[in-house]
């Protein structure tokens, strides 16, 4: 079972504890542009919280005339008090006459910066936004001989800036045999691995997870097909980390993973590391616009791009939806930056599109403290035919976007989808979809919490564009039915099996594309991991191998007498045998045993009369691929 005080559940145990409530219009208009806001819709320092919706939702990012995309959105209440103020669409060279005011602060210094993409620039302000002011922007682009003029606005958001208190340390039950234990490496502590199916008709490849929750550490792992640990990053006490992933950086392939920690209302902050195949640390990557990057998703793409998901709680009058007037709402963001530059290229925020009337969950039990969190996006796919699909868990449904408008183009599932779909294709705070070969969509449907359906299932979904209507194409349950409560995925493979992640339930599955069930391994208890993938991975740590070693008994073994040597790499995967050295001194060593590689920790006996021992790990060729410091003996 799940554990709701642990802080990353009791944020999607909040929403999913809630039930729906409908919305009404948002209130008032805000003019054409160039026109004052009224007082009424900016912020104030008493009474009710401001507004958080624009006048018309899903309007499209790009401003007539000039071929731009921009962000933040025109009439936007959303922005960031440190938002960047973003072009994109033509040549940074040639947008020009950019003046930036605030209402309240006045005219901003700042300077255009071109993305490495040449296909835009940012505006980067010298100094922030006041919350609650309207900022207006005014410039010009060229296109050949002409030039087109422009104006427009938006509203900087009062941030909820009750979220910094970070979350209780879980109160979970030390469990030896929950955890791997092992003398050469005594402080890894990882999960241990229960495989209970293998099948030869699985595909190659390790698994990456990212256990926490659990009596042991919490950090990214790697294990093979045998559940024997291959690499994992403990991670010190307060911080978490998810979504460990193998993607393609500078034409080679990378992990990348989420750090960073979660406050008590489960509202993660952190950001995006990327390790090379030694595991060293190649590259951190923030949000932008003063935000901390969010846990669900993390993708690189093939344009030096980086897109990632943010959830911004901002102040907002709730009453129209139930909920307070000086209350809170979670908007979902996600940002696609420049990876050279660190650059924002374009912004999207879910209160722009959807509205808060979709949830399915409640704002009448939020507050300042605790915000609506009415969308909860948790995937972000961008796709080359010019449009993104997002997956929203609290309302129900997909979204195809137009990448460079932003506008919701179709709603899939949920109160108002505009696709047809068949009883069995409806999920319920769903994640991870991903758009397949021939227009299909692979979707984890959790169906709770509450309870929608009898258990979670992985789905692909046919779309049929003429008739809009989605089916079932195939569905994927685990034999023991699972219901997982918040997290999970499904990884599509390239031999058409499918890897799913069960989220809150400590499982990882491989499927066959007809649903046979060829590999399953769980962790112990409370253990849970955000997501599961199946990847191939070669790993060349740039750390030494590590040596231990017992005298009979398991006591501490003593010089010149028979003991038994612990090998081990932590994330190396070309280790085909072990060669233990000794001799009388450090620089005096010869070999002494060996033996083939058995799991992460090898056991070799040593019955050679020495004071000193090293071990070196080989490749199947017996090339020594390194050594280990040297061990005195006694």
């Amino acid at each position: 079972m799940t554990n709701p005080k642990h802080p990353v559940f009791a944020l999607v145990a909040l929403a999913a504890a809630l039930v729906m409530y409908g919305v009404g219009p948002t209130d008032g208009a805000s003019g054409p542009p160039g026109e004052a806001i009224p007082l009424a819709h900016i912020s104030r320092s008493g009474g009710a919280a401001p507004r958080c919706a624009p006048s018309r939702l899903n309007r499209s990012a790009v401003l007539p005339g000039t071929g731009l995309a921009v962000s933040p959105l025109p009439d936007t209440y959303a922005a960031s008090a440190s938002t960047q103020i973003s072009f994109l669409g033509r040549p940074g060279t040639k947008i020009g006459g950019v003046r930036v005011r605030g209402a309240r602060t006045g005219s901003h210094a700042g300077g255009l910066r071109a993305y490495s993409q040449g296909d835009g620039a940012s505006f980067v302000p010298s100094r922030p936004f006041v919350p609650g002011e309207a900022v207006f922007v005014r410039g010009n682009v060229r296109n050949g001989s002409h030039t087109a003029r422009f104006t427009y606005r938006f509203v900087v958001a009062r941030q909820d800036t009750g979220l910094a208190v970070p979350a209780e340390a879980s109160s979970v039950s030390r469990n030896y045999n929950a955890m791997t234990h092992f003398l050469s490496r005594p402080d890894l502590l990882a999960p241990a691995i229960v495989v209970t199916a293998r099948s030869p008709l699985a595909a190659p490849g390790y698994i990456f997870a990212n256990p926490y929750n659990g009596p042991g550490p919490s950090g990214p792992m790697i294990f093979d097909e045998a559940g024997n640990l291959v690499w994992f990053n403990r991670m010190p006490r307060g911080t978490e980390t998810t979504n460990l992933q193998v993607l393609q950086y500078n034409g080679k392939p990378v992990l990348a993973w989420w750090q960073g920690h979660v406050t008590a209302q489960g509202f993660c902050q952190g950001e995006e590391v990327i390790a090379d195949s030694s595991y060293r640390q190649v590259g951190r990557v923030h949000a932008g616009n003063g935000y901390k990057a969010d846990l669900h998703d993390f993708h690189i793409t093939n344009r030096a791009t980086v897109v990632l998901t943010v959830l911004a709680p901002i102040r907002c009058n709730l009453s129209y939806a139930g909920g307070p007037r000086d209350g809170a709402v979670t908007d979902s963001v996600f940002e696609e930056l420049d990876l050279r530059t660190g650059l924002v290229r374009r912004e999207w925020h879910s209160l722009d599109h959807v509205a808060v009337a979709d949830s399915y969950s409640r704002a009448n039990t939020t507050s300042i403290g605790w915000p609506f969190d009415y969308f909860h996006v948790n995937s972000v796919e961008q796709q080359e035919n010019g449009t993104t699909l997002i997956s929203a868990r609290n309302t129900w449904a997909l979204y195809e976007l137009s990448t460079t408008g932003g506008q919701v183009l179709s709603t899939i599932g949920g109160r108002h989808s505009n696709v047809r779909l068949s009883a069995s294709a409806r999920t319920a705070f769903q994640h991870d979809a991903t758009p397949l070969p021939g227009g299909a969509i692979s979707v984890f449907d959790n169906g709770a919490v509450p309870k929608v359906h009898s258990q979670s299932r992985g789905l692909v979904l046919a779309l049929n564009p003429g008739s809009r209507t989605a089916t079932v194409v195939a569905q994927y349950a685990h034999p023991k039915p699972l219901l997982a409560a918040s997290q999970g995925n499904m990884q599509p493979l390239a031999n058409r099996d499918v890897f799913i992640g069960w989220g809150s339930q400590p499982y990882f599955s491989e499927f066959s594309a007809g649903g046979q069930l060829l590999f399953d391994a769980h962790m112990h208890g409370s253990y849970q991991s955000y997501r599961g993938y199946r990847f191939a991975w070669t790993g060349a740590p740039a750390e030494a191998p590590a040596i231990a070693a017992l005298g009979p008994g398991g006591r501490r073994a003593a010089p010149n007498a028979p003991c038994t040597v612990h090998a081990s790499w932590n994330g190396d995967t070309r280790t085909a045998s072990w060669r233990v050295l000794g001799g009388p001194s450090a620089s005096q060593l010869a070999p002494v045993g060996g033996a083939p590689r058995s799991g992460f920790e090898t056991s070799i006996s040593v019955s050679a009369r020495v004071a000193y021992l090293a071990v070196q790990a080989l490749d199947a060729s017996g090339a020594v691929l390194g050594t280990s410091g040297v061990l005195r003996l006694g």
